[in-house]
């Protein structure tokens, strides 16, 4: 019999036995408690003895309805039936339980393609109940599966907290791994990743930390681990895995190898997990792809008449019972095999379909997943109503690759490849990409929908690549997919005629204003300046609004405040006009104008009227731009005068004693001395070949400007309390990397590969 029996203190995977296999049927970890085991010795005494076969429950009929999903429309809303079914009737394994992390990371897929919010903000709410951390067990691959939602949830969402247990827990192991042997009797054993369904569980949630962390030793253990498991359970002859080291020798009722159905489909889910966070270029991704292939084919002449594989893979008459679960991640694998190219959709697509077909057939009106075997229960007599959360999450990854696969069917998307030359991780970098009409981008490494938006005959969206990495993304009409996912909104500009005529922008990260002309005219401000302010945060969400309506923003309320001081200095990023001795600025800026206003880039112009620049007469039309996930805003200003190049001074303010200031060929940075509890503000400027120096209580950056043309730079700020930058030194690192990646932008083609635009336009 194969059966999995979950406790904090146990794991018993059970299987179909013959003879004195029955002596095989659990292990237990060392010093677990006498009532564990005979809880499960309970469980045991009432599974029939090997070859009685009880009668299987009736078949559950699907309404004629649900039954109907070959189209991407049809099969969303299949999709949504079963997962509002499962959010209904909640799990009763514990939260951070590998059965409802596989639900979790079938819900994240739905999130991809899916046009309503409720399935990520349930997904957002599981992480806050579980306060973030994985399972109790430190090295226990089924403990460790939970991070690969919180990673997905924090690349959407980018929140520290999200990732932060994980990758501590994630470090103790690395730091302290637990090898050894992964015979089932070995000491420790589970510490390792000794069964073959610890492959989808715990490799693709260190691929994703990699991902989100851009630290390649997550990724690179993950590899290695899964080769020492691979080496020892993966039958190269028959190219599939045993369960654990106590089936090597076992054999069916017919003689045959024993394989487990589920357990293998565990291990194709996990080759598609990792495989999905695998680099392109990175050497062990050949071998992966070589693994996924053998098993795949091995696996299409095992699928039964009716679609279907069965608990023994290798003797499924033994076990006639259907079972959808291990059927779901069979097409789930196999689906992606043909989307990505790996398999020949000829061939392997008819049994896609006869797949699908099947599961779908198990699922009832309400929109419950049906002949999923329970834990505990004997395969040959489970319940065909029976239903579990992890025959859910993989119900839901199989459609997200069907939903692809009938999306692209017949539409010819435009190929857009970015490619990071650097060896900087580039994570959420912009890009743009030239379109004709609305437009979605798909992550061509699975299904999902990612963030975008059109601007000036362009779509911009934002991509994460390792070092060195080419990543692909499919843009095809918007009309083509019954839903796109909402859009988190993370830029914001606007004038704020309330206060005295501000102009104030922010992404998730960081805040600015700059002064109008009505507080030059306040009797009790008479402000005239063009200096830059700054207003630190440490929310990802959106501020300026909720401040300005509440007015109190220079005291912290839990999401940041505004205690930088500008005056006529020039703030974080003013400029002037240097002529060597003076420099000379503008004053309050006069007309405004929004020309974009999120989800993932805002937009605006300023207009600065003509000022005296030590007897030249010198306006100013300035273009501010500030991208989701950024710190810095790239400014681009063109200057109305007459004759000889203008040298630009652009400038820090300086704050006295004890701050850290630092220059480079591209960047100066500074990093202000403590304002009491409130912290430090890092500010930092960008400009390629810029040159420095110091002029009336600012650090400047200089550069020469040619009237009419443009002139670029980039000004950025962080804040000590954010969560990003805790000290200067964080703060000089990001400035750096972010300098590097304005110098060496990411390489964008098309399908003909014919480079259609750069990632972020290099300062003239």
């Amino acid at each position: 019999m194969w059966y999995r029996y979950r406790t904090r203190a146990a794991i018993f995977e059970n299987f179909p036995s013959q003879g004195t296999l029955m002596n095989k049927f659990f292990y237990c970890q060392p010093k677990v408690h006498l009532l564990a085991v005979a809880v499960c010795c309970a469980a045991m005494s009432i599974v029939p003895a090997p070859g009685a076969h009880a009668q299987p429950a009736a078949a559950v009929k699907p309404a004629a309805a649900v039954n109907q999903a070959d189209s991407p429309a049809q099969v969303l809303d299949l999709m949504q039936r079963v997962a509002d079914w499962q959010l209904a009737h909640p799990s009763t394994h514990p939260e951070d339980d590998w059965t409802q992390a596989v639900g979790d990371a079938g819900m994240m897929a739905l999130v991809g393609i899916s046009g309503e919010r409720r399935y990520r903000d349930a997904m957002v709410a599981i992480g806050e109940r579980n306060e973030w951390q994985l399972g109790p067990r430190i090295y226990h691959a089924d403990d460790h599966i939970v991070g690969q939602t919180y990673a997905e949830l924090y690349l959407q969402m980018r929140e520290p907290k999200m990732i932060a247990a994980m990758r501590a827990r994630f470090d103790e192991v690395l730091a302290n791994p637990h090898d050894g042997e992964l015979r089932w009797d070995a000491p420790e054993v589970m510490d390792r990743w000794a069964w073959c369904d610890a492959l989808f569980m715990a490799p693709p949630a260190y691929a994703r930390l990699t991902a989100a962390t851009g630290d390649e030793r997550y990724l690179e253990f993950a590899i290695r681990q899964w080769w020492k498991t691979s080496d020892f359970l993966y039958d190269k002859n028959e190219h599939l895995y045993f369960r654990d080291s106590r089936f090597l020798k076992s054999r069916e009722a017919n003689g045959r190898k024993v394989f487990w159905g589920r357990g293998n489909g565990w291990v194709m889910g996990g080759l598609v997990r990792m495989l999905q966070y695998i680099p392109t270029h990175h050497k062990e991704r050949a071998r992966f792809v070589q693994q996924f292939t053998e098993m795949a084919n091995k696996l299409l002449e095992l699928q039964q008449s009716d679609g279907m594989w069965r608990a023994s893979l290798l003797d499924p008459g033994s076990y006639p019972l259907q079972e959808t679960s291990g059927t779901a991640l069979y097409a789930y694998a196999l689906t992606y095999g043909v989307n990505q190219g790996l398999l020949d959709p000829v061939r392997f697509g008819p049994a896609v379909r006869k797949a699908w077909k099947s599961l779908v057939a198990n699922v009832d009106a309400g929109g419950k997943l049906t002949h999923v075997q329970p834990i505990g229960e004997d395969p040959k007599a489970f319940n065909a109503n029976a239903t579990e959360v992890y025959g859910v999450g993989a119900f839901l990854l199989a459609g997200s690759e069907y939903y692809r696969m009938l999306a692209l069917n017949g539409t010819q998307p435009v190929v857009v490849k970015v490619q990071n030359d650097s060896a900087l991780h580039r994570a959420d970098e912009s890009v743009e990409a030239p379109v004709h009409g609305d437009v979605v981008v798909m992550d061509a490494a699975s299904s999902r929908i990612l963030p975008s938006q059109g601007l000036e005959g362009k779509v911009l969206f934002q991509a994460t690549a390792a070092p060195r990495e080419t990543r692909t993304y499919l843009l095809l009409p918007r009309r083509a997919l019954p839903a796109v996912p909402p859009v988190d909104t993370k830029v914001h500009a606007r004038f704020v005629s309330e206060r005295l005529d501000d102009f104030a922008w922010e992404s998730d990260r960081i805040a600015h204003r700059v002064y109008g002309p009505a507080i030059m005219r306040e009797p009790k401000e008479m402000l005239v300046s063009s200096g830059i302010d700054v207003w630190s945060k440490r929310t990802r969400g959106l501020v300026i609004d909720k401040w300005y309506a509440g007015g109190d923003y220079h005291a912290d309320h839990g999401e940041g405040l505004d205690f930088y001081k500008v005056g006529k200095a020039r703030g974080c990023g003013g400029l002037g006009i240097y002529d060597g001795r003076q420099l000379h600025t503008s004053a309050n800026f006069s007309k405004w104008k929004v020309l974009a206003n999120g989800p993932l880039r805002a937009v605006f112009e300023l207009s600065y009227d003509s000022w005296d620049a030590g007897g030249r007469q010198v306006a100013e039309l300035r273009r501010v731009s500030i991208d989701a996930g950024s710190n810095f805003s790239r400014v681009e200003s063109q200057f109305a005068a007459q004759g000889r190049p203008l040298d630009i001074g652009i400038g820090i303010a300086q704050r006295g004693a004890g701050g850290d200031y630092r220059e480079a060929v591209n960047w100066m940075s500074y990093w202000e001395p403590a304002h009491g509890n409130d912290g430090s503000i890092g500010c930092a400027i960008v400009r390629p070949g810029a040159r420095y120096t110091e002029h009336g209580g600012n650090y400047l950056a200089l550069g020469k400007a040619q009237p009419g043309r443009s002139f670029v730079y980039h000004l950025g700020a962080g804040w000590s309390k954010s969560g990003d930058f805790p000290d200067a030194a964080a703060w000089e690192k990001y400035v750096k990397e972010y300098a590097a990646r304005i110098v060496n932008p990411l390489r964008v083609e098309g399908a003909a590969g014919r480079p259609v635009a750069s990632a972020t336009k290099p300062a003239k």
